[in-house]
């Protein structure tokens, strides 16, 4: 298993929503996606990151989408399903592992960004095809199986400068 180095080429794939819920629901606040772009790459050649992210009827979401795309991350978005009965669904897992494979050949690590075990068979996928695997999620909603199938797991919990408190809203776009 290879350790970061600089001369690495790395994408990072990004579950807006996984992050977005989690750091809602178990720290009440918002994600800093720079912080977390900053870590996965670490020094190393970043070839792409994308954030999945989803587009409700309102719109309301679009400074968001426009604050990720200047700190350098291609959003791919999907539109909020609305079914009878009310029930919403924006499923990123197929898009996430569809892109994760077909840029894996040039690169030497992917980092994923989603504490969901439904990506453990992409994980072992791009290992099994000699890729570092990275995982950055929030320890306490994240899935033991996928920790345990990363090379390395990264716990947004261990360090407050993921997350986005309410005093530090909102957040201000660099230009």
């Amino acid at each position: 298993m290879s350790l970061k180095n600089k001369d690495q080429a790395v994408s990072v794939f990004i579950d807006v929503q996984n992050l977005y819920h989690s750091a809602k629901n178990l720290h009440q606040a918002r994600v800093n996606f720079q912080e977390i772009l900053k870590t996965a790459v670490s020094n190393r050649k970043l070839m792409r990151a994308f954030a999945y992210v989803v587009r409700t009827k309102t719109g309301e979401e679009k400074p968001f989408f426009d604050a990720l795309i200047n700190q350098g991350i291609e959003t791919r978005v999907k539109d909020l399903q609305e079914y009878y009965g009310g029930l919403k669904k924006a499923d990123w897992d197929v898009g996430i592992a569809v892109d994760a494979i077909k840029t894996a050949d040039r690169v030497d690590a992917v980092v994923l960004v989603s504490g969901d075990g439904d990506y453990v068979p992409l994980v072992d996928y791009l290992k099994n095809h000699g890729k570092r695997v990275e995982v950055m999620a929030f320890g306490k909603s994240t899935s033991s199986k996928l920790r345990e199938a990363a090379d390395e797991f990264v716990d947004l919990e261990e360090d407050d400068k993921y997350l986005l408190k309410k005093s530090r809203w909102p957040l201000k776009i660099k230009r």
